[in-house]
């Protein structure tokens, strides 16, 4: 027996790898949005690039001009048939070009000098795209000449030539003497009654009667046919026989000089060949381009980050075809979030059946074929790629007849392959893993299977029921389990991914659910090793468990938030008491200051009047005093009033506080002025690591973690 391979790989993709992960029905679409048969043939053969550089530059030429259209900027209609038969033509020494082959070169040209326009004022904000139009410049090379032989209608014009205009004036003149002619014969005609109701058609360019056959041998000209019943004859009039036969002349010569004015034409073309292939290439770019935009405005994609790194990190993620096809049933497609990296690469996740497991397997394998093909996909842009040399899948059932090989046959060749194939750099997606023989075996050797891949440092996701790949992935420092949620209540799936633990089949709740009978169930379960129910039954528990603590995890995060509020609160009020304090004592130490002088004053009056001092000059001082101590009482009521005002303040400056606490945080460094986040107490910061930071408080000086303090 043959060794057994589906497809050729082509740069660490093969035709299997396609087809399980459904890439056929996203070129589709790309086809059906080209415009030319270049762009069309890229589009039906588009795979994996040869480096993340060159995938990168697709995927900025595509955001560029995907920005355009949603900016609603006036980029150029792209309208256009491609120049390939012109190229073909022009390369060869003496062959010409038709009108269709002029009526393109113009319509090219113009189109192009809009596009070269258009990148020139915005070239530096999309740099990619302007490279493409940089491949030509702003001409009229070719304009200008068609210009001058074709009219507006696209019509070769009357003075293209000297010669063309001569003639075309005899044709003019020849077709007037051949009408007036015909008038007169057919009136004549008409009056004897020999005339059709048709009156005239045209035989051979010529302009003939419709003559009644009884009467055909009394009309003198030429007959050239007759109707299908043979009731009426056509005629050409004697009178232009001649003059048709001039006028046939002609219209020879007419043709012949157009043939010079387009070969004249045509070797003026000639000379900007390599103009009219930078046309070729700019415009079947931009197609190409352009097709790829169409397609991810209807899957709503975008962009994300694509490195070398080897690391796979998805947020909000779609599969770009079941949420199209849901959006047009109007049904809720579920978003994906994963991370991989070298810590984390081979994710095993598990669940009941119709759970969504394989639709998150070919959502991860899609995605990076279709970032490593340039196109963009239906995710968050601050999503990252890395760069796989190989992405390899083995989904579904895929018994091949013709080889008459079993499924586990079939996936045993194509494990082979992989385990020949894989590297560090490979992205591996198996669905249903270890399955097509007999569970205890199968799961054995898909054990063994997955071991062997851990140590080659491959990536991959895999699908699974087996307990026994999901506690080696448990055992394992760099893999994991996911398992897809399960409404313990409503006993439907939730279509969405936990990362962390694995999952339960719920393969008996989904029986009973479906309606099985009890008894059914508990005589299945007795069948069973107990081991396997316990363990299935521990992971049920483990997921009811978790969603508990989800729970309590919540309120005690929305606790801790309110924790932080009042206590944020009560240091605003805090640092308001403080000020307040500062300008009562500030103004208290004025006051006494006032008093102090009061009362010298008031022993140098007692001084002055036991002396016997001027009565006046004694009115005058009391007058001044009194005058001074209403100043102090009306200051006393003003800062009871200020005081007042205050109040409502303080919750203006706290949250005022808490926004700039939001938005801000100082950087710590040794000398920084900090204070811990569960208290007000300030100090400075004289020892500083990356996780602890010796503070001096005062005179005293303790260590804490970096993580407690801020700046302030």
């Amino acid at each position: 027996m043959a060794v057994f391979f589906v497809g050729q790989m082509k740069a660490g993709l093969d035709i299997q790898t396609l087809n399980d992960l459904e890439f056929d029905g996203v070129r589709a679409m790309l086809v059906e949005c080209c415009i030319g048969p270049t762009a069309n043939s890229r589009m039906e053969c588009l795979s994996i690039l040869d480096s993340a550089s060159t995938a990168k530059n697709e995927l900025n030429k595509a955001s560029e001009l995907l920005s355009i259209r949603q900016e609603g900027g006036s980029f150029p209609r792209l309208e256009f048939e491609e120049l390939e038969n012109e190229i073909q033509r022009l390369g060869i020494k003496g062959a010409g070009l038709d009108l269709r082959g002029f009526i393109r070169l113009l319509d090219s040209s113009r189109l192009v000098n809009d596009i070269i326009t258009f990148f020139k004022t915005s070239d530096s904000e999309f740099p990619t795209l302007s490279e493409i139009a940089n491949r030509a410049y702003l001409t009229m090379d070719i304009i200008q000449p068609i210009e001058k032989v074709l009219d507006e209608r696209m019509q070769v014009k009357d003075d293209a030539s000297k010669a063309l205009l001569k003639i075309r004036s005899e044709i003019k003149t020849l077709r007037k003497d051949i009408n007036r002619n015909f008038d007169r014969v057919l009136r004549k005609l008409q009056k004897e009654g020999w005339i059709a109701d048709t009156v005239e058609a045209f035989l051979n360019d010529r302009r003939v009667l419709s003559v009644i056959s009884n009467y055909k041998r009394s009309v003198q000209g030429n007959v050239l046919g007759a109707s299908n019943s043979g009731g009426f004859s056509y005629i050409e009039p004697h009178e232009n026989v001649a003059l048709n036969n001039e006028l046939e002349m002609l219209l020879d010569d007419e043709q012949k000089e157009i043939r010079r004015i387009f070969q004249v034409l045509t070797n003026e073309m000639r000379k900007n060949l390599e103009l009219i292939n930078a046309y070729q290439y700019i415009l079947c770019e931009m197609d190409f381009v352009n097709a790829k935009v169409r397609v991810a405005m209807r899957m709503e994609a975008s962009q994300p980050a694509l490195s070398d790194d080897m690391r796979i990190e998805l947020i909000d993620a779609y599969h770009p075809l079941l949420k199209m096809s849901n959006d047009a049933k109007g049904i809720e497609t579920k978003s994906q979030s994963l991370t991989m990296d070298k810590f984390c690469r081979m994710m095993v996740i598990s669940g009941p059946n119709a759970g969504g497991k394989s639709i998150t397997l070919k959502t991860v394998g899609l995605l990076q074929v279709m970032v490593q093909s340039g196109l963009l996909v239906p995710l968050d842009p601050s999503s990252h790629f890395g760069w796989f040399q190989f992405i390899l899948s083995d989904i579904g059932d895929n018994q091949s007849i013709e080889n008459q090989l079993s499924t586990y046959s079939y996936r045993l060749n194509r494990m082979k392959h992989f385990l020949e194939v894989a590297n560090k750099r490979t992205l591996l997606l198996l669905d249903e893993f270890g399955t097509g023989s007999d569970p205890e075996l199968g799961g054995a050797l898909a054990e063994v299977f997955f071991e062997t891949l851990y140590n080659r440092k491959s990536f991959g996701v895999f699908t699974t029921h087996y307990a026994n790949i999901k506690m080696k992935a448990t055992r394992l420092r760099n893999a994991i389990n996911a398992s897809m949620l399960f409404d313990q209540e409503s006993l439907k799936p939730k279509f969405e991914l936990s990362i962390g633990q694995p999952g339960s089949s719920f393969t008996f709740e989904v029986a009973e659910i479906n309606g099985i009978e009890k008894e059914i169930i508990e005589e299945a379960k007795l069948r069973l090793d107990a081991n396997k129910v316990e363990m299935d039954q521990l992971i049920t528990s483990l997921q009811k468990e978790k969603s508990i603590l989800e729970k309590e995890v919540k309120k005690a995060r929305s606790a801790s938030e309110k924790s932080d509020e009042i206590r944020e609160e009560y240091e605003a009020l805090s640092d308001e008491v403080q000020s307040r304090y500062q300008k009562q004592r500030s103004v208290a130490d004025s006051n006494n200051k006032a008093i102090n002088a009061g009362n010298k004053m008031l022993q140098f009056i007692d001084r002055y009047r036991l002396k016997g001092a001027n009565k006046a000059v004694l009115e005058d001082v009391k007058k001044y005093l009194a005058i001074e101590k209403s100043k102090k009482e009306k200051k006393k009521l003003e800062a009871k009033a200020n005081k007042a005002k205050s109040q409502p303040q303080v919750k203006k400056k706290l949250k005022a506080k808490k926004q700039s606490k939001k938005g801000q945080s100082k950087p710590i460094t040794v000398g920084t002025t900090v204070r811990l986040k569960s208290g007000s107490q300030k100090g400075e910061v004289v020892e500083l690591t990356n996780k602890e930071a010796v503070v001096l408080f005062g005179n005293f000086k303790t260590r804490v973690n970096a993580s407690e303090i801020e700046a302030i």
